[in-house]
């Protein structure tokens, strides 16, 4: 009878019908910081190894500029001073080469709490998402394997020289990455005598995991181990959560184990009768359509993303003499997106304040003799310059500057912002002028993402192609801010017959109104993240992919010197 074995491949036992450890990708890293409260900065150096079947295959090491000064005992401890860090990359231009270097491998720590939660801070606070992935925690495990009589403690010191581990740790990064290796590979070999060989298996050994969780596993079973999105639904066929990943069936069942520690998921799980996925052809498009499904369900169990297209916009008046104000609804001519109403009131105001306009809502006629005060200035409620003291020819000046920066072609109100922050500090007005720094540079950020998110929105058709790992290429065809079509050209593949297969079968996008041309600003994000990979190629376009260099383009030398004292106030506050 023929079994379909293959020569020489050993047959799975029932206990391996997970994922074998031996098949699992672990990056085991480590981080050295400021301090001990995580944060959009402060870290200091990354170092970690990526292990595969119990052997090294890659190293990821760099220290970075923690935008604040290191703390003397922190230099102490690990013996890292500001001099060595102060020519380093700040960590939002590491993070992209290490959410690289980590894709799709279970992540391994020593206390993972801490430096999972500096990282996905840091990831949050410079706009990079962090992975949903499996993290297992090597003083967890310790704790559960290794009694008192053994260890008197489970720092890493003190497990590496139990288990004579080849790399002494020493409050160094890659150092304590490479002595954490040894002490994972020792507690793997202590598991595995207790029965544990696959990586859910590991997850339900660690402390947490409920048997009602345990029970809940087969949800998972008839998923594909492929890239998609899934979806956990109720008792009334509700959609309770949505979620990406580039293995299906291995992130959900990580769901029903005790890897998963929050408390809000814990009850949707309970909740849940059915697991639902939709396979996509890359990540890219798992994204993009885990935003989409989640704005059209709106899952209770979903915190972010529920109402993609609810951004503010900042906008000029249609009026003798036109102010800035903030609205809902986006059109031609208009600044943002921005996340909250209190951004773009500030933005408003910056901008506003640098060229001259107006800031109160009273109307006034253009026929008005100049020199003639308005309403609220006759009446003792407004003792500032007003449009309505001056004709209109002075003020249009800077209608037309305001008109011209948010088109890209008139970067005078930026500078005249910065003008008017170099006559505080020399006033010696320091807190009123790192307020207006602060503003600032959230205005010329503002200005930069609505300058990158309209130009790739302005376009036809845009066709790239990102490497997908193994030799072969990931494909997207987008259109007005929109994938249209997404596929894969494997290894050997020739890439251009399936381009144009995706172009022939895009979806047809219309633009729409506004600056994005009708486009949801957070799915152009993603889209911006993955054509701005390294690796990516542009395969054709309609037209040139190009965005405003004299605007906000040669500002970011500028903003990095503002977050670093902005980082140094707040360590000094």
């Amino acid at each position: 009878m023929d079994t379909g074995r293959r020569p020489g491949a050993a047959q799975l036992a029932f206990d391996e019908l997970g994922t074998p450890l031996r098949d699992i990708t672990f990056v085991v890293f480590d981080l050295e910081t400021t301090g001990t409260k995580p944060g959009p900065d402060g870290i200091t150096e990354i170092g970690a190894v990526k292990i595969r079947a119990g052997e090294v295959v890659g190293e990821f090491a760099t220290f970075v500029n923690p935008g604040m000064p290191i703390p003397p005992q922190i230099v102490e401890l690990t013996g890292i001073t500001g001099a060595m860090v102060y020519d380093a990359p700040r960590i939002e231009r590491v993070l992209p080469a290490f959410l690289e270097f980590i894709s799709g491998a279970v992540l391994v720590a020593h206390n993972a709490a801490f430096d999972t939660g500096f990282m996905r801070a840091a990831c949050e606070g410079h706009g990079y998402h962090w992975p949903k992935t499996a993290v297992v925690c090597t003083v967890r495990l310790a704790r559960r394997v290794i009694s008192r009589d053994e260890t008197p403690s489970y720092r890493l010191s003190a497990l590496a020289a139990l288990f004579g581990a080849r790399t002494t740790p020493n409050h160094r990064a890659l150092a304590d990455a490479r002595a954490t290796v040894d002490v994972l590979h020792a507690l793997l070999e202590r598991v595995g005598n207790l029965g544990v060989h696959t990586l859910e298996e590991l997850l339900d050994y660690l402390p947490g995991v409920t048997a009602a969780q345990r029970r809940k596993r087969s949800l998972a079973e008839h998923l594909p181990s492929r890239p998609g999105v899934y979806l956990f639904r109720g008792p009334s066929d509700e959609v309770l959560y949505v979620g990406t990943s580039s293995d299906l069936r291995r992130r959900v069942r990580q769901y029903f184990t005790g890897s998963e520690s929050r408390g809000r998921i814990r009850e949707m799980v309970a909740l849940a009768e059915r697991v639902d996925a939709v396979e996509c052809a890359h990540a890219l498009e798992a994204a993009v359509r885990e935003l989409r499904l989640i704005a059209a369900h709106r899952p209770m169990y979903n915190r972010r993303s529920k109402n993609p297209r609810h951004a503010w916009w900042v906008a000029l008046t249609e009026e003798a003499f036109p102010r800035l104000s903030v609205v809902r609804m986006p059109r031609d001519g208009m600044l943002g997106p921005f996340r909250t109403q209190t951004d773009a009131r500030s933005a408003a105001d910056t901008l506003a304040g640098a060229s001259g306009l107006r800031t109160c809502t009273q109307r006034i006629s253009a026929t008005a003799p100049s020199g003639t005060p308005c309403v609220l200035a006759e009446l003792g409620r407004c003792g500032a310059p007003c449009a309505g003291l001056q004709t209109a020819e002075a003020y249009r000046p800077g209608v037309l500057a305001v008109s011209g920066l948010i088109a890209g072609t008139d970067g005078r109100p930026l500078r005249a912002a910065a003008d008017q922050l170099a006559r505080l500090s020399a006033a010696e007005h320091y807190e009123q002028a790192a307020q207006h720094r602060d503003q600032l540079a959230g205005l010329i950020r503002a200005v930069g993402r609505a300058h990158r998110q309209s130009a790739l929105a302005g376009i036809p058709e845009l066709i790239a192609a990102g490497p997908d790992g193994n030799g072969g290429w990931e494909l997207a065809v987008i259109r007005h801010g929109r994938l249209a079509s997404a596929g894969v050209a494997r290894r050997g593949v020739p890439p251009m017959p399936v381009v144009e297969m995706l172009v022939a079968s895009a979806e047809t996008v219309l633009p729409g109104p506004g600056p994005l041309f009708g486009a949801i600003p957070e799915e152009i994000g993603i889209l911006l993240r993955w054509l701005t990979r390294p690796g990516v190629r542009l395969v054709r376009t309609t037209q040139p992919w190009a965005e405003p260099a004299a605007v906000a383009g040669g500002w970011q030398e500028w903003l990095d010197l503002a977050a670093s004292a902005t980082a140094l106030e707040r360590v000094a506050g």
